[in-house]
């Protein structure tokens, strides 16, 4: 029997809201705390996180990957963006606890309506970026009111079986796959600190912990990093605080040469060894939790505000990294035209479900022997289901698809050349011509932003409406980010770039970043078309007068033509839609036979 990665019990549900808050109330009111606020997040401030930090999850039942709760004596409220509208509705007790858009009502803006003067309001300070921090202390002192930092949280004093903290092995990552030794990378970013005549950076991310000392880890779901901080010394060697003990033989002897190995207990006596020392240290607000803002603030540090220095050669892929990442997504392209082959032949002879398919693509991915894990929980929506953005398949909402229906499905893999994310949205059986309506009109947004030529010092912000224009003209819209960076053998969101109406990063060259417009009819269907782009090193054009960067397409699986209503589509738009078939059936043909050769053959005919 096989054992996949993904799961399906359902993790959220509104049965302990009531119970869970209850108790958490009298827990707070022991400590003198009139509230407290509940993020999701831990200590490193990632977007996926261990079971052990889960406190939403237990406390309120919403089991989405952002949201913030403020629970206070008498109201509570649950903040979500966009993403989460339809799912959040079954998933926690309304009579208890009341859901709001972040978009339109900020967590602090509410505390400050709802707090009485002189209010102590509790949060852990592991658990708060810098930045919310100091917004939520400012909105206190508007009422007279105050801030406390717990020194334990009191979620984990009522949580009776709350997980252990992870504890996995951490291994090697090749320079074959990572392109530069850890040597080299660790350089760059001393001089970097050198240039700005700062003395250490503390490195809060995960990922760039990894990414900086070419090791990997399991301690958070589907993404290959271990929990670990790091303190980046312009002149010394990096102090890295991990156990000895969780590091494979080969990752323990790379290591012990290239940093000071220290035991994670030991952070917080570094974090004030710096200020006893006079010293200049770089954070960045964003990922740099309080309770290590505080810290350094105590022994007196120079405290500098700026991005993470390891965030962008991150986001830019060297050579290695490109070819992996290609390599990577032709491998899975393999394994996509498989399953959709197996979706079009077994649709209409038994039942499907959202479970069964998300498993038969993860046995796909499996057979290629390189599968790690997969990227991400596999969005696998039916019908209805596909509406929600980020709908997570449990054995309580588990649905068959249906004739007459869509089925969206928005799934990756980790392998070690390389992460992929991809979304296809598929016919079952005939589609309604709204469908085909909708689907061409997402398509065309899709082909809008992945034919943009840009400038030098464009940012995702700038090209974010290519992707909605089309949808506009029409009177429609998506309520969600269009494009997210995207790690190799990391993070499968990815900073600091992005495409969304936020995204001030400049592009790069080597930046890797998806392209995924949608539209979603609530109780009906939901449509997103998802590619991975490679930015381009900018290139003359003939007559031109500046270089233009651009998209390289590194998804290969094709479109739903059954879908596509040709007629709205421009002669243009035609062109690269059979161009893009064309590299989809010349690349992975060739890896296909019988059935699925012949299938693959059909599904990239050219459009007339």
């Amino acid at each position: 029997m096989t054992t996949h990665f993904q799961t399906y019990q359902n993790r959220g549900g509104p049965t302990y809201t009531k119970e869970r808050i209850t108790k958490l109330r009298a827990e707070l009111k022991k400590r003198k705390l009139n509230g407290f606020i509940v993020p999701l997040a831990d200590e490193h401030l990632n977007e996926y996180i261990s079971s052990h930090d889960e406190r939403l999850l237990w406390l309120t039942g919403f089991s989405g990957s952002a949201g913030i709760a403020i629970i206070l004596e008498q109201k509570a409220a649950i903040f979500i963006d966009g993403r989460y509208t339809l799912q959040i509705q079954t998933e926690v007790d309304q009579s208890i606890i009341t859901p709001l858009p972040i978009m339109e009502t900020s967590p602090s803006n509410w505390l400050q309506q709802h707090i009485k003067k002189g209010a102590r309001i509790g949060l852990d300070p592991h658990l708060q970026a810098v930045s919310s921090f100091e917004t939520f202390n400012e909105t206190l002192e508007k009422k007279a009111a105050k801030l406390i930092s717990v020194k334990t949280n009191p979620i984990d004093t009522i949580w009776e079986d709350q997980p252990k903290r992870p504890q996995a092995p951490v291994n090697s990552h090749p320079k074959k796959y990572a392109g530069k030794t850890a040597d080299e990378k660790i350089k760059e970013i001393q001089d970097h600190l050198k240039e700005k005549q700062i003395d250490a950076f503390i490195v809060t991310a995960p990922e760039s912990v990894c990414w900086l000392l070419n090791i990997r880890g399991s301690d958070v779901p589907r993404t290959p990093i271990m929990l670990a901080h790091a303190i980046i010394h312009a002149r010394a060697k990096p102090e890295l605080f991990l156990d000895k003990e969780r590091m494979s033989t080969r990752a323990k002897d790379q290591l012990s040469q290239i940093t000071k190995l220290q035991l994670p207990q030991k952070f917080d006596e570094a974090l004030s060894a710096l200020g006893a020392r006079f010293k200049k240290v770089l954070i960045d607000p964003k990922r740099t939790n309080s309770a290590i803002y505080q810290t350094l603030r105590t022994a007196r540090a120079e405290i500098v505000r700026g991005q993470d220095p390891i965030a962008l050669p991150k986001a830019k892929k060297n050579k290695a990294e490109i070819e992996g990442m290609k390599t990577a997504h032709e491998r899975d392209g393999i394994a996509i035209c498989q399953f959709l082959h197996w979706l079009s032949e077994t649709q209409e002879k038994t039942t499907i479900t959202e479970i069964s398919a998300a498993q038969t693509l993860e046995e796909y991915r499996r057979a290629t022997g390189a599968l790690k894990d997969i990227s991400f929980e596999t969005i696998s929506g039916a019908g209805p289901n596909g509406a929600i953005v980020h709908y997570r398949v449990s054995e309580a909402t588990n649905r068959s698809l249906k004739s007459g229906e869509l089925y969206l499905v928005d799934s990756g893999a980790q392998y070690q050349d390389g992460t992929t994310d991809i979304t296809r949205t598929i016919a079952i059986g005939e589609p309604t011509k709204p469908m085909r309506k909708h689907y061409t009109l997402v398509l065309k947004a899709h082909i809008n932003l992945t034919t943009a030529y840009f400038p030098k010092g464009t940012r995702g912000v700038d090209l974010d409406p290519l992707a909605r224009t089309p949808l506009w003209r029409a009177g429609l819209d998506f309520n969600h980010g269009t494009g997210h960076g995207v790690g190799s053998f990391l993070a499968v969101h990815e900073g600091p770039q992005g495409i969304s109406r936020r995204a001030m990063v400049p592009f790069e060259p080597g930046m890797v970043l998806s392209n995924e417009p949608g539209y979603y009819r609530e109780g009906a269907y939901g449509i997103r078309l998802e590619n991975l782009e490679l930015i381009t090193e900018p290139e003359e054009i003939s007559g031109g007068e500046h270089p233009m960067m651009h998209f390289e397409t590194l998804t290969l699986a094709p479109f739903d033509q059954n879908l596509i209503e040709s007629e709205l589509l421009t002669k243009t738009e035609i062109k690269w839609l059979n161009a893009y078939h064309r590299t989809v059936w010349k690349t992975i043909g060739k890896h296909l036979k019988g059935a699925q050769k012949s299938w693959l053959k059909e599904a990239t005919t050219p459009l007339k």
